[in-house]
Formats: C-alpha cells, sequence, structure tokens
C-alpha cells in the first residue's frame, strides 16, 4: 500500500540457487549469468531473504526465476510459482477495471466522486473520478503513521467495514484544491475500490477475478487472505535493525482495500503483461489513457509523470510504464518497454529491498539501449544545500531525532522502521570522503537534488527534498545505480 522502504542472515548461499523456468531463447548464457551475479550480489548487500525475476516480450517469458527463500523458517526456495503481495503494483489492475466501467458507460472520468458517495462533504464536489486515479485528488493520505496508529481513526490492527471506511476517508482534510497539484495518496485508491462496488454491486477484489485475472488464467492472482490456504504463499520479511523478522500483523480490512492488497507471481504478470499489448481487456484508447501523464489544472504535467496507475518516462527516447509496491514487508516493482517489447517484474519479500533498482540494472543487462544513463558531476550552484545535508546527515548517523526539521508530509510516513532503514544506509558511508551532487531540479517550490555519498568502497545516492519553507520533504537514500 505504500503500496509506493540480534543475529544477521547471510543469504549468500541460499540466493546462490535458484529455480528458473526458460520460455524463449532471446537470452543468451552470459545474459543470465550476468543477472544471476547482479541479483545475487545485491540480495546479500540489502539482505534480502527471496526474490523472484520475470523477464517479458510480448507474452513470451525470457525468463522466471527464483532465487533465496521464500519462508526463512522452513528453508523453502523461491520458485516462479512462489506468490508475493503486491503492494502498489496492485493499482494498475484497479485503474483497469475503472477504465471498463468508463467504457460501458457506468462511470464518467469527469464526474464528481460525490455522483457516486452522496453523503460525502461539499468539499469534494469538484473532486472528478480522474483525480482519484492520477492522485490529484487533494485528499489527505489515510495511511499515515498518527492515522493507522492504535489513536488513529484507521489503527491497522482492527476490522472496519466498507461503509465504516468511507466514513472515516471523508473526514480527512483536503490538501490542496483537486488537479492543483500532485501527490501520491493512497485514499484515493481506497476510494476506488469502493465505487467499483457501489457501481456494480460486487466487491472490488470480485470484480478483478471476474473480469481480469480469471480471462487472463491468472490462477494465482487473488486478494490477500491470512486464513485460506495459498499454494506456494511466501513469508513477508522486515529488518529491524540487525534482525530479520516476521512481517507486522494488520486486521483483514487492511489486506483487502484496493490500494494494493493482492498476491501474485512473475508467471501470472506474464499474462497481464501480454494482455497490455492488445485490446483483450480494454480498447487502445482507453490504454493510452492510462499512459499519459496527467496534466493538472494549469494545462503542465504532474511533476512526477504519473498517469493512471502508472508512472511513466522516457529513458534514453524509449518509453517506459513502470509502478512499485510494498506492503507487509514485501516489496516488488515491475517496469515495461513496450516499444523495445522487454518488460520486467522483481518480486521480494523485504521491506529493506529496493526491486526498482533490480529491475531497471536488469532491463539493461536484456538490452544494452535499456541501461540508465549514468549518473555525472554536475556544478552545485547551491552549496548550502550540501552544508544542510551534511548536517542532516551528521546526527542522522548519530542517532539524533531530526522530526522538528521535516515537512509535515516527511513526518506522516518517518516512522521507526524507515528511520532504521535511513540511519543503516547513511552509517555505510558516514562520515564521507566525497558528497558530489549529479541531479536538481525545482517544481512547485521544492528543490530535489541528488548526491553521490561515497566513503571507501562504498557508495549510496541520496535524493535530498527541500521545500519552500525550508522544510526537508524527501530524504532517501540506497543503492547507487552506478555501482555493482
Amino acid at each position: 500500500m505504500i503500496r509506493a522502504l540480534a543475529a544477521m542472515f547471510c543469504f549468500c548461499c541460499a540466493a546462490a540457487g535458484g529455480f528458473s523456468q526458460t520460455r524463449a531463447s532471446d537470452l543468451t548464457p552470459e545474459q543470465v549469468a550476468a543477472i544471476d551475479r547482479f541479483v545475487n550480489a545485491e540480495m546479500q548487500r540489502e539482505r534480502v531473504p527471496g526474490l523472484a525475476v520475470g523477464i517479458y516480450s510480448r507474452g513470451q517469458i525470457l525468463l522466471a526465476k527464483g532465487y533465496g527463500l521464500s519462508s526463512v523458517e522452513l528453508d523453502a526456495g523461491v520458485r516462479p510459482e512462489t506468490v508475493f503481495q503486491s503492494g502498489s503494483v496492485g493499482k494498475q489492475f484497479v485503474s483497469a477495471a475503472i477504465m471498463m466501467l468508463v467504457e460501458e458507460g457506468k462511470v464518467g472520468l469527469d464526474d464528481s466522486i460525490v455522483k457516486y458517495f452522496p453523503d460525502a462533504p461539499e468539499s469534494w464536489r469538484n473532486i472528478r473520478v480522474k483525480n482519484l486515479l492520477s492522485h490529484t485528488s487533494g485528499l489527505a493520505e489515510y495511511e499515515s503513521e498518527e492515522r493507522t496508529g492504535p489513536k488513529g481513526p484507521f489503527y491497522l490492527r482492527l476490522d472496519f467495514t466498507e461503509d465504516e471506511l468511507l466514513k472515516k476517508a471523508e473526514a480527512l482534510p483536503i490538501e490542496f484544491k483537486p488537479g492543483e497539484k500532485w501527490d501520491y495518496r493512497n485514499t484515493n485508491y481506497l476510494l476506488l475500490g469502493i465505487l467499483i462496488r457501489r457501481v456494480t454491486g460486487t466487491f472490488y477484489a470480485d470484480y478483478l477475478q471476474q473480469r481480469i485475472f480469471r480471462p487472463l488464467e491468472m490462477s494465482s492472482t487473488r486478494l490477500i487472505s491470512e486464513s485460506d490456504i495459498i499454494p506456494n504463499r511466501s513469508s513477508g520479511y522486515e529488518l529491524k535493525g540487525e534482525k530479520l523478522q516476521n512481517q507486522t500483523w494488520v486486521s483483514p480490512t487492511f489486506n483487502s482495500t484496493a490500494d494494493g492488497a493482492l498476491y501474485f507471481n512473475v508467471l501470472d504478470l506474464n499474462k497481464w503483461d501480454e494482455a497490455l499489448y492488445g485490446t483483450k481487456l480494454l480498447r487502445q484508447s482507453s490504454l493510452d489513457q492510462m499512459w499519459t501523464v496527467f496534466p493538472l489544472n494549469d494545462g503542465k504535467p504532474n511533476k512526477d509523470n504519473y498517469g493512471f496507475g502508472w508512472a511513466l518516462a522516457t529513458v534514453k527516447g524509449h518509453k517506459l510504464e513502470e509502478h512499485g509496491g510494498a506492503w507487509q514487508g514485501f516489496t516488488c516493482h515491475y517496469l515495461r518497454y513496450p516499444d523495445d517489447a522487454v518488460s520486467v517484474a522483481v518480486l521480494t519479500n523485504s521491506d529493506s529491498a529496493r526491486p526498482e533498482q533490480f529491475a531497471h540494472v536488469i532491463a539493461g543487462l536484456v538490452n544494452p539501449a535499456l541501461k540508465l544513463p549514468q549518473l555525472e558531476a554536475i556544478e552545485d550552484k547551491q552549496p548550502e544545500l550540501a552544508r544542510q545535508l551534511s548536517a542532516v546527515l551528521e546526527q542522522v548517523a548519530s542517532g539524533k531525532d531530526i522530526k522538528d526539521q521535516l515537512s509535515p508530509k516527511l513526518l506522516e510516513v518517518w516512522t521507526p522502521e524507515l528511520v532504521e532503514r535511513v540511519t543503516r544506509e547513511v552509517k555505510a558511508v558516514w562520515p564521507s570522503e566525497a558528497l558530489t551532487l549529479v541531479s536538481r531540479k525545482e517544481n512547485e517550490g521544492l528543490t530535489m537534488s541528488r548526491y553521490r555519498i561515497r566513503n571507501g568502497n562504498e557508495t549510496r545516492l541520496m535524493i535530498f527534498g527541500i521545500a519552500a519553507d525550508g522544510k526537508i520533504d524527501t530524504l532517501w537514500v540506497g543503492a547507487d545505480p552506478d555501482v555493482r
């Protein structure tokens, strides 16, 4: 749902093996070996128990392979059939379902959502269905630490009916005018799931089964359930300091919302990927609309180049469609280069993994033209930002609380788990030998800088965002894509 992060386990032995399934000969043995080397090395560095890779080309599986362990307790290996949680990758199925209803004339993209939620506050009247799909509604995030904690209205350990969830969502504040800005909010897709039932009379997950998963024979894709017997289900893990733990328990309610609560595997994602090349599910015009950057009220593209359930980009002239997900000790990333007929899915059972890094590097190993451009040092015309970042990193590495320096948006997700993860990565390179600016852009009053931080043989990439009021809006540290 962001689904959008004691003894230390060493997984090098478990990861070195793997179960694979290959149905096409487009990958050379050298390419497969290079993928294996990269995956095994990154899994060990990021302490990932298990991972599955799917590489597809217009319905052909170039590689479907498991690495490491699906269950650390049972010493069970990952296979292509192993089932992982979707996190926010599940949003694209909900987006497709809404577009089906649009094609049938049952939903209008320009409809006010009050049409479907008649008891909603007057402040919702200007929110359109397309605003929910594109994360431009202005609705606040229901999944903030405060709101999902023991005293919050969406406490993750309690069960609620769908109507109760809607009432709680209707009490959330509006943070900006619909279409004025872009901000990723799980609230939007929570509501889209409820909207599907309001229109069809069918629970959204059942509707996805009827209209998408069953027709495509995606037999392992379904709603999360901890009570059902589910073949090939993996366990989710969270890294707490140096200790690996089972995923945090949440109530069945929050494993059934439409913002990212599905099971799937790399075999089923090939069937989904193949369907997206044709019109079996949707008209081409609907697909094109999902894959078009949604414009804001001023006509300019939103800052994250987001469509309907997809993040969109161009890499060295190659069209890219992608989305990531994270929930309950699982992370995943699915990307498509449709004009190159190359798609990659990476599914993990670790909250510490960076599956987008895996996916992009693997795409470049499949087709060198898709390798992300290397990040080169550029002149820093605002050196005061580097000094500010250095001071922050010093505080983080020494265990000091920096909450008073964070924006309200970052405070919402600045959980103890995230603090642990950031601190762990920072300590690997701090104090640093070099802090180098590699990119900077300004948008809507936010200055986003990327720095490469090096200390000996260790390097990390840091994303540092400063809001107009000087507060830290983004603080992310992860693997350096140019060092592997």
